[in-house]
């Protein structure tokens, strides 16, 4: 590309008052005028965040990208983008994903940038910061802040996230002392980095890698170990070539590619989130992803790396076994590998003279962790005509057939008031389900599928139960979860429909989810039913709520699917 077809000669290129004024106001942060002479402005989008603890450490990630910007030529400008915390924000940050998306695509469109590197780590930071990009299509490459060194609690490895929900559930059982969960605390996150299980963080990361749009080998890299920013230091000079060389976002992020990391995902045991995440980022660039592509594209890819939640491993040990590019190794009689990646050469390219270096970790094909279909299910059937989704390798196997009564609450927050409750009416074969709390429900589609056990069961020894709703978990968790169910209830779903008391059946080789009433009962209960009443909404929150989509379709906002491309705005002065 031309200096003069950049679009930041558009800003500082410009002749008479507007390039004075332009050029002026940046040089009161002491750039002097020669980084004026038409060199790629790129921009780093930076999530950073104290309030984001998977992030908090990306200003100095942002330094080293900055190095590498200079190194090759370019003028790197660093800006805020909003962040997303998972462990703190209310009422989740789900509600938020596509604000941010919406926040990163309008500040690039609106500012001198001829490519950005994008700075992301905690869940919901890096989809929002792909979808954000893809829509403006401008040179792009991503850098995650990379998982936290693996936690170290009494003599064995234990997960963020994953060892939580486990710990807990201990501690309510009676196994674990106050005392024994607060020193856990301080051994779980014992680094900078996100979460170290193969949690949404992790999975996110490396579906942005088996996209092409991270450098090769990054997403593992631990966020302490000096390769992470030696890693943004390149990155920062590729985004200077990428600049040069006109490559896309929308080079990378073809149909091959989204089919790719649909397998891939299934190969990690990767988040449920994924699904979500892929169909919206998909949606943005115009590939038509369904649900059913990812059960199509999955039947015969197993489950290859032994990650918590759904094995034993952790990122710190993925990395040091070889990482994403053993992976897709063991993939390639599946994947499609002529995909273009950032680096200018296709993942065939990429992957020659790859090896593994923990067969323990990633294993093989033809020696799985789990075999083909252990990835994501997706499911179908009366009470999920438009899907629903299950991670069928963190659940329990004997519970993957199985048939119950359901107990229904309509919030989340009146199962959590009773489940310590002894006189709670569950036993072993009850469903548990929790509606309203879809996109529209809740509002924002939280992570609460994974609901806690009733106490009454942990203490008889029972440690998983059939879950049912319309909730997202997180992708640190595990059980027999069913999450996603499409429609969600505060739409009219049939989820809305189900009473305590009736029967529901799961079966997941048959990929079903079946609410077993008749349907002239179920009509005499939908012509009674009323949408659940919103509460009084302004802002975001409104818009949200009015324009969101279902889990099917990605959970984005209607009138933000599509590219809309990255031309010149008009200037004002």
């Amino acid at each position: 590309m031309s200096t003069s077809d950049r679009r930041s000669a558009d800003w500082f290129g410009a002749e008479g008052r507007n390039g004075f004024i332009h050029r002026s106001w940046m040089r009161n942060q002491g750039f002097g005028p020669e980084v004026f002479d038409g060199r790629p402005v790129i921009g780093i989008a930076n999530s950073w965040s104290e309030l984001t603890p998977c992030n908090a450490h990306l200003r100095d990630v942002a330094e080293a990208v900055k190095r590498g910007v200079w190194e090759a030529g370019g003028l790197p400008l660093e800006f805020p983008t909003m962040s997303l915390g998972e462990p703190l924000m209310r009422p989740t940050t789900m509600l938020f994903r596509n604000l941010m998306a919406m926040e990163v695509e309008e500040t690039i469109r609106a500012n001198p940038l001829d490519g950005v590197v994008l700075l992301s780590g905690c869940d919901k930071t890096t989809p929002a910061q792909l979808m954000g990009a893809a829509s403006v299509d401008l040179p792009a490459i991503m850098v995650t802040g990379g998982p936290m060194l693996n936690g170290k609690f009494r003599g064995r490895d234990i997960g963020s996230g994953t060892d939580v929900w486990r710990l807990h559930e201990e501690h309510r059982a009676g196994k674990l002392s106050a005392a024994d969960l607060t020193e856990a605390e301080g051994c779980m996150s014992r680094s900078r980095g996100h979460c170290m299980t193969m949690g949404t963080a992790s999975t996110m990361a490396c579906l942005a890698e088996a996209l092409g749009m991270q450098l090769p080998g990054s997403a593992a890299i631990p966020a302490v170990d000096s390769r992470r920013y030696a890693l943004a230091q390149a990155a920062g000079r590729r985004a200077v070539e990428l600049v040069e060389e006109d490559l896309r976002p929308s080079r990378m992020l073809t149909r091959a590619a989204f089919e790719n990391a649909v397998m891939v995902n299934a190969a990690l045991g990767g988040s449920t989130n994924a699904v979500v995440h892929l169909l919206a980022l998909a949606g943005r660039v115009g590939v038509a992803l369904t649900l059913d592509d990812f059960e199509r594209l999955t039947r015969d890819i197993p489950v290859l790396v032994d990650l918590m939640p759904s094995g034993r491993f952790l990122m710190e040990d993925f990395y040091y076994a070889g990482g994403l590019p053993v992976v897709l190794g063991e993939l390639a009689d599946h994947l499609d590998l002529g995909q273009m990646t950032v680096t200018g050469a296709t993942w065939k390219d990429v992957l020659d003279g790859v090896q593994c270096w923990n067969r323990e970790v990633i294993r093989t094909v033809d020696e799985p962790v789990q075999e083909a279909g252990a990835g994501t299910a997706v499911l179908r059937g009366s009470l999920c005509p438009d899907g629903a989704v299950l991670k069928v390798s963190a659940a329990s196997p004997g519970l993957l057939e199985h048939r119950g009564r359901a107990l229904v609450f309509d919030r989340v927050e009146d199962y959590t008031a009773v489940c310590d409750d002894p006189d709670l009416p569950v036993d072993p074969s009850t469903v548990l389900v929790i509606r309203n709390a879809g996109p529209r429900g809740y509002p924002g589609f939280p992570e609460v599928g994974n609901v806690p056990m009733p106490r009454v069961l942990l203490e008889a020894g029972v440690e998983d139960m059939v879950r049912v709703s319309d909730a997202r978990m997180s992708g640190t968790g595990y059980g027999t979860c069913v999450l996603h169910v499409a429609p969600e209830s505060a739409a009219g779903g049939p989820l809305a429909l189900v009473r305590t008391g009736d029967e529901i059946e799961l079966s997941v080789a048959g990929r079903k989810l079946d609410l077993l009433v008749a349907p002239e009962e179920l009509e005499r209960r939908r012509a009674a039913w009323q949408p659940p009443e919103r509460p009084g909404e302004r802002g975001w929150q409104r818009l949200y709520v009015e324009h969101v989509l279902q889990a099917d379709r990605g959970a984005d906002l209607d009138f933000l699917t599509g590219s809309s491309g990255h031309g010149t705005p008009r200037h004002s002065h």
